[in-house]
C-alpha cells in the first residue's frame, strides 16, 4: 500500500476537511440507509479521515482503504478521464449496497482522497417512507424554495414574496414598507446577487441610493 501513498500540503488538507462537512451534509440528509466515507490518499493504511453509519462496516476513522476503492485510485491514475464510479457489492456480513466513489483532487488536478458513498439496500421501507417525510417541525417551517432559470427571475420572485408579506403587516405603517422588504430581502441573501439593487429600486419604485441607504442602515445595527 505505500507505494501509493501522497503527501499532503495544507491547501490539500483543507480541501479533504471541506468534503468531510459534505459528508456531515449528506448523512444527515440519507439517514441510516447510507454510509458516507471520505479517504485521504495520504496513509492507505488508515485512510478513513471521515465516516458517517460506520457500523455499516464497522469502521471507523483510521481504518484502511477498502480493496475496491484502492482498486479504484489505480484505475482513476491510470486513465485521466476516469473521475467516478457506481458499483453494487456486498459486506462481509453479506448485506447488499450500491456504492458510488468519486475522486477528489487537488487544484494540480492531483488525486488526494475519494468521496463514497453507500446506499444498504436492505433499508426497511419504512425508514425510507419516515427519511422522505417531514418531521413536525418541518412541517411548521413551511419552506418554500424558488426555482428559476436566471437571477432576474429569482429576485422579481423574492421580491414578490416579500411584498406580499411586508403588505399583509397592518403593523408596518406604509412609510416603512419599503424599509422592511429590503430588510427583509437583504436577511434572505438577495443583495448578494449581481445588479441585485438596481433591479429591486427599479421594481419598488425608487432610487439605488435609497436602496443602497437602507443596506447601510442594516449593517450598522
Amino acid at each position: 500500500m505505500e507505494q501509493s501513498n501522497i503527501i499532503l500540503t495544507s491547501e490539500d488538507r483543507a480541501v479533504l476537511d471541506s468534503f468531510c462537512m459534505v459528508a456531515d451534509g449528506i448523512g444527515d440528509f440519507c439517514g441510516e440507509s447510507s454510509e458516507v466515507i471520505v479517504h485521504s490518499l495520504e496513509t492507505l493504511d488508515h485512510s478513513v479521515i471521515k465516516i458517517i453509519n460506520g457500523y455499516r462496516s464497522n469502521r471507523q476513522v483510521g481504518s484502511p482503504i477498502s480493496n475496491i476503492a484502492l482498486s479504484f485510485v489505480n484505475q482513476m491514475r491510470e486513465n485521466p478521464d476516469m473521475r467516478h464510479s457506481t458499483y453494487f457489492a456486498k459486506n462481509k456480513r453479506g448485506e447488499n449496497f450500491k456504492s458510488t466513489i468519486s475522486a477528489i483532487t487537488n487544484k494540480d488536478g492531483t488525486i488526494i482522497g475519494l468521496f463514497s458513498i453507500n446506499f444498504y439496500l436492505d433499508t426497511p421501507l419504512s425508514t425510507l417512507i419516515q427519511l422522505c417525510s417531514p418531521s413536525e417541525a418541518a412541517r411548521k417551517d413551511n419552506l418554500s424554495e424558488i426555482f428559476t432559470e436566471n437571477s432576474d427571475e429569482l429576485m422579481i420572485d423574492a421580491l414578490t414574496e416579500a411584498k406580499r408579506i411586508i403588505f399583509s403587516n397592518m403593523n408596518i405603517s406604509s412609510s416603512n414598507k419599503n424599509k422592511e422588504i429590503i430588510t427583509l430581502l437583504y436577511n434572505k441573501g438577495i443583495f448578494n446577487l449581481k445588479d441585485s439593487v438596481i433591479t429591486i429600486a427599479d421594481n419598488l419604485g425608487i432610487s439605488k441610493n435609497t436602496v443602497y441607504m437602507h443596506i447601510r442602515n442594516i449593517n450598522q445595527k
